[in-house]
């Protein structure tokens, strides 16, 4: 872990105010609902040491199932691990507020699996301000490196045979040093140059321990939060666990170049290194040596020869490929994992790796072409044609009406002003809370694209991605693809139709039967009104007694000039009755109405 500066306006103690840093030497980060948050973490921590949150320590449950002995944990490394988290929370006083570089050091002292939260975060613009997201940059490059003697100890511990039949050479400063992994150049005993991916000895157990521990939080947190929280804490711990075993584990990574280069063969501009699999383990990866200019060093870009635009422009091109046709793209496309050689863009890293299968991609198709048309309907078809979960019980309306304020924010706006961070993230936002529950492979594909335009963005300021896929789209829709397109949609419609008209055909003939019997019964509703028939019951009675106001006035008209006895001071008595009556009638008959009206505008 890196040391900590001795800069005194950073420094920090146990019991310092991180918030009070004097005006202008930093921007202080005060999380929202702190002082809630803090006691619902002390509550937890109260609840782990007290053994009501013991059960099942070991075990990592819906992670596979697989017991806390495959990565070394145990009830007492687990508790103090806990300890360790909340020593540090509390030594940097989070709750009070964190400067950029206070936050950046405390991720890198909590450990990997926080460093790599960093990492991600260095990226969302929505989320963080600019100062943090450039400080948190530096986890991506400023992590200590292992030293000489662990990197050939954990070498050792890996292949069979003495390692100097295997390599001739390797460097002792490292290539890259980041949470999960350092990379050193080396040359085989063969000759060939190449990089050595090392993973950190105990990476693995500290990160399963750490994501085990933050799902014994998010199940607490959900229990305390109830059922209205914004987010399914549980489902975001869970794929988090499934994007750890997979970065953690090697092999993916030298199947995933392999399957990259042949995606890509056919690419006269995209590279990636060629994997040694006879030398690959789940903690080793070994493959070709590439040195190249970084893709953010515009300076030396221009330098060389190359034109920046043109990098960005075929980097996004290639990258909606890999989407869209592929269904096999690159999850963290950032600068550091991009270089340029020989007049190609290589992937360095491939260690997160997404798919979309043919169904998701024709979805995804639909998707931006309807945004680009700014049809809601056509947006609302593709998010359910994603979701994981039964859409029959969404509110179509509430979707709808959801989506025109979604197509009236981003669809309406010019293309290369549209922010994609912000289109998907209320996107992901609104499905969630119509019921419509996506896949993980749709909010890593978010993230990417996120995590892409803030690349291409250094290339092309003044140009946003969605363009070039939208662009991308148009140039690789043939004729042919687009009726076999077209095709299917008509198919699936159909089959939707035929569906609907035999069951409307189905209720139809029960209606039928079920008349026949006597057994039929009718609901009435009717918009703005809970109970029609009480409705129609008010409207029947106000309606009858206007009729008696006005026949009592009319007979007691007809009293008063026929003089009818008996008669007190020139008054028909019946006639002054009838009068009083239809009165004290028509009062009470215009008061309810009054009063109803009255009811009606307090419930809307």
């Amino acid at each position: 872990m890196a040391e900590l500066e001795k800069d005194d306006t950073e420094k920090i103690a146990q019991d310092a105010n991180v918030s009070e840093v004097p005006e202008g030497v930093e921007e202080a980060f005060v999380p929202a609902s702190a002082r809630r948050t803090q006691e619902i973490i002390d509550a937890w921590y109260e609840r782990m040491i007290s053994g009501e949150e013991s059960s099942g320590l070991q075990t990592i449950g819906l992670f596979g199932g697989r017991g806390g002995e495959d990565y070394g944990l145990s009830r007492g490394s687990r508790l103090a691990r806990i300890g360790e988290i909340v020593s540090i929370v509390r030594r940097y006083d989070i709750f009070h507020g964190l400067t950029p570089k206070s936050l950046r050091r405390m991720l890198e002292e909590l450990g990997p699996t926080f460093v790599k939260a960093g990492q991600i975060l260095s990226m969302r613009s929505e989320i963080l301000p600019q100062s943090f997201m450039r400080e948190l940059g530096r986890l991506r490059t400023d992590v200590e490196p292992m030293s000489r003697d662990t990197v050939l100890e954990a070498l050792r511990a890996e292949y069979e045979r003495p390692l100097e039949d295997i390599f001739d050479a390797i460097d002792d400063r490292p290539l890259g040093s980041a949470s999960v992994a350092q990379v050193h150049k080396a040359r085989l005993a063969t000759g060939e140059l190449v990089a050595v991916k090392i993973q950190r000895p105990h990476v693995q157990e500290i990160m399963a321990q750490d994501i085990s521990i933050m799902r014994s939080i998010a199940r607490y947190a959900s229990r305390f939060m109830g059922d209205e929280q914004f987010l399914d804490l549980q489902s975001v711990v869970d794929e988090l666990w499934q994007s750890f075993r997979e970065e953690t584990d090697f092999l993916v990574e030298a199947r995933s170049l392999e399957e990259f280069r042949r995606n890509n063969a056919g690419c006269a501009f995209i590279e990636c290194p060629k994997p040694y699999p006879d030398l690959c383990t789940r903690h080793v990866v070994v493959m070709d040596y590439v040195e190249g200019i970084p893709i953010n060093d515009t300076a030396r870009l221009v330098a060389a020869g190359y034109d920046p635009s043109e990098i960005g422009i075929k980097l996004a091109d290639n990258y909606t490929s890999q989407m869209l046709d592929d269904g096999f793209f690159h999850a963290d496309p950032h600068p550091g994992n991009l270089v340029i050689r020989d007049g190609k863009i290589v992937y360095l890293d491939l260690g997160i790796m997404g798919r979309l299968s043919s169904h998701d991609r024709s979805a995804m198709r639909d998707m931006v072409t309807a945004v680009a048309r700014c049809d809601s309907p056509g947006l609302a078809e593709g998010l359910k044609r994603f979701s994981i979960s039964d859409t029959s019980e969404v509110d179509d309306a509430h979707l709808l009406a959801d989506l025109d304020g979604i197509v009236a924010d981003y669809g309406l706006a010019d293309l290369s002003d549209l922010d994609v961070g912000g289109f998907f993230n209320s996107l992901i936002s609104m499905a969630q809370k119509d019921g419509i529950e996506l896949p993980s492979s749709v909010t890593m594909l978010a993230r990417s694209l996120v995590t892409l335009e803030g690349t291409v963005h250094g290339l092309l300021p003044d140009t946003s991605i969605v363009e070039i896929i939208h662009a991308h789209l148009k140039a690789h829709t043939s004729v042919t693809s687009l009726a076999r397109q077209e095709s299917r949609r008509l198919a699936r419609e159909t089959v939707a139709a035929t569906h609907g008209l035999l069951s409307a055909a189905s209720d139809a003939g029960l209606a039928m039967r079920m008349l026949t019997r006597g057994q039929l019964r009718v609901n009435l509703d009717l918009a703005g009104t809970a109970d029609p028939l009480e409705d129609l019951s008010r409207i029947a009675n106000r309606l009858t007694m206007s009729v008696i106001v006005a026949g009592l006035f009319i007979g007691s008209s007809v009293v008063y000039y026929a003089r009818i006895q008996p008669v007190i001071f020139g008054i028909p008595v019946i006639g002054f009755l009838g009068y009083l009556v239809a009165f004290v009638l028509g009062v009470w008959v215009a008061q309810d109405i009054i009063r109803e009206s009255h009811r009606r505008r307090r419930r809307r």
